[in-house]
């Protein structure tokens, strides 16, 4: 049985339809990855697998559970995290304070009992920062630790927020364009961490990026979309030659130059 599936699924805004009847299933250990051009629909996509939007109609399954239409909470609970095309950061909080947000779901004691800041609550609070340790290490991010992540320069912020992701420890990972803005360094590296997020942490990937060499380089399977349509489904290399996703990416490019 797959990981995550989606069925013929469809959601529209004003009238104009954003997905229309999209289908795909990701197995367990994948790295799977969404493409297409602005507009095509895949961050709306994400949106409705993790509960931000809830479809017209169709249907998301993840594990074996009908994730459609629960709350983004009850979601990332079951066991998917996410990143954003838009980096959402607590951006006057340390980069260790907000990767330790996304423990949220580890942490078992209440309000009052936080209060008294007995022996349990220290020991959950060191359990937990000891995990976040753990993630600033693998993303080697040490430097930036304590730094307020307003100071962070755009790549160590987009580290960060893949951080938070991590710290909920999840089956699958949803990257929204994890390499936007960042240098060719940075993406470098990025691609490393994502086959080791896969290989290491056996977390399942689904990516948007707009980056086809990325894409093709790290992708098991692609999806492509248009216009909120599946165009085309297969190996990187299936995709790269297909006639419909040349013609979706050359006709982008000439209007674009026009």
């Amino acid at each position: 049985m797959s990981l995550l599936t989606v069925q013929n699924m469809s959601i529209g805004f004003g009238g104009i339809l954003a997905l229309k009847e999209v289908s795909f299933s990701v197995e367990k250990g994948e790295i799977f990855s969404i493409l297409g051009p602005n507009g095509a629909g895949k961050t709306t996509l994400f949106n409705c697998i993790n509960g931000i939007y809830k479809p017209d109609c169709g249907q998301a399954t993840f594990d074996g559970v009908d994730i459609t239409g629960k709350r983004p909470d009850q979601i990332a609970r079951l066991g998917i995290a996410r990143t954003f095309q838009n980096i959402e950061l607590f951006s006057h909080m340390s980069a260790m304070d907000n990767i330790l947000l996304g423990r949220h779901k580890f942490m078992k004691t209440g309000v009052i009992r936080s209060l008294f800041c007995g022996p349990s609550v220290r020991r959950e609070e060191i359990a937990n920062r000891e995990k976040a340790e753990e993630i600033i290490d693998f993303l080697e991010i040490q430097a930036a630790r304590n730094q307020l992540v307003v100071n962070l320069p755009y790549g160590a912020r987009k580290l960060v927020e893949l951080g938070r992701a991590l710290a909920l420890e999840p089956k699958v990972l949803l990257l929204d364009e994890p390499a936007s803005g960042m240098n060719l360094e940075e993406r470098n590296d990025l691609i490393h961490w994502i086959g080791d997020i896969r290989d290491e942490l056996g977390i399942t990937c689904l990516m948007v990026e707009h980056d086809m060499n990325m894409v093709m380089q790290i992708s098991d399977r692609v999806l492509v979309l248009d216009f909120g349509e599946v165009i085309a489904l297969g190996a990187p290399e299936e995709i790269a030659g297909d006639a419909k996703v040349a013609e979706v990416y050359l006709g982008q490019k000439g209007a674009e130059h026009a």
